[in-house]
């Protein structure tokens, strides 16, 4: 009898083994990911509009891009599109020729000030060269409580959080995958309400609490929804399928990707190649791109942001559907509320 304590504990030395071995991937992962993502920003193809027709806004643009690859022009058919470009996201600033004989740089820092910054220095130098007069304006500006544009970036990592953490919680609770498909919607709508509720939390620390926006606050409450639920929703589907340790894929997915390739620290033009399409795609990216669109932006730039999101949220919901029908009902489970397949 003396012996069964020694047996057991050399029973779990493997596992305790496995998940410090995997804890020890994720803290490397993060560290390579977060300091060789944004230890040293280098801005490459920072968009730029121009009007086809403006001769000599793109004389200087094309000037620009033969001496450095910092600046990319995106030409429109007329002012009037280069304008959309910039108001729908496109493009972080759009050059044109002032009637009087000069440049104007119209620029939206609220998508991202480095990049306008950046746009504002290559150019005025690019005219000054070409003894051209620059007046610069920001049609878009980022609130004066936000100077460095990092509040919806850190308003959607606290979104994306709060979902992952949640879907963990419910899954230590009461088992990864739903043992029937009557549990799986009692776990879906538990996240649906605690994302509305974590969303309106949100929108009201960011508006009336903490002083920083005091509009849209529903369009911001809206985008946290989605936001929480869909994180909530990839979550519950890789832990349904991989158990307890799909945490950890959970975790370098939303985090310790998602954040450095959001392109809410730098903007996407920043970061080193692998990681510049990433905020397409990813919960985080999504979630930080859908709020700058609702508080600054006009709202035909939400229309990706919105539909990731939202495609997120189906698909993680279908995998969960789909655990609970394959392991939720073929897995054993002990007494109410400790089931057995989280070993």
């Amino acid at each position: 009898m003396d012996e069964a304590p020694e047996v057991r504990v050399r029973d779990r030395l493997p596992r305790t083994a496995g998940l410090l071995l995997g804890t020890l991937a994720l803290a490397s992962a993060f560290i390579a990911a977060y300091v060789g993502a944004l230890h040293q920003p280098t801005a490459r193809d920072v968009p730029v509009g121009v009007a086809l027709g403006d001769h000599r806004a793109q004389l200087v643009l094309t000037g620009v891009r033969q001496r450095t690859n910092k600046i990319k022009a995106i030409g429109y058919d007329d002012p009037g599109a280069a304008h959309d470009g910039l108001t729908s996201r496109e493009v972080y600033a759009v050059l044109s020729s002032d009637p009087g004989g000069g440049l104007v740089l119209t620029t939206a820092s609220a998508g991202a000030p480095a990049a306008a910054d950046l746009v504002a220095q290559v150019l005025s130098a690019a005219a000054q060269q070409a003894r051209l007069p620059l007046r610069v304006t920001d049609e878009v500006p980022v609130a004066a409580t936000d100077p460095r544009g990092l509040v919806p970036f850190y308003l959607a990592v606290g979104f994306v959080l709060g979902g992952y953490l949640a879907s963990t919680a419910l899954g230590l609770a009461a088992g990864t995958a739903p043992r029937t498909l009557r549990r799986a919607g009692l776990r879906i709508g538990a996240l649906a309400v605690y994302s509305v509720a974590l969303g309106i939390v949100g929108a009201v620390l960011v508006g009336p609490v903490l002083d920083v926006w005091h509009h849209d606050l529903p369009a911001i409450a809206g985008t946290g929804v989605l936001t929480v639920f869909a994180a909530a929703m990839v979550a519950a589907a890789v832990q349904g399928w991989l158990g307890v340790l799909g945490t950890g894929l959970v975790i370098l997915l939303l985090v310790v990707l998602g954040n450095p390739g959001s392109g809410g620290i730098y903007a996407p033009e920043f970061l080193p190649t692998w990681l510049r399409g990433m905020h397409r795609w990813n919960v985080p990216g999504l979630g930080t791109d859908l709020l700058k669109s609702a508080v600054y932006f006009d709202r035909r730039s939400v229309g990706w942001p919105l539909t990731g999101l939202a495609l997120w949220a189906v698909l993680g919901l279908a995998a969960l559907l789909g655990a609970t029908l394959v392991r939720g009902r073929r897995a054993g489970s002990g007494p109410e509320g400790i089931d057995l397949r989280r070993e």
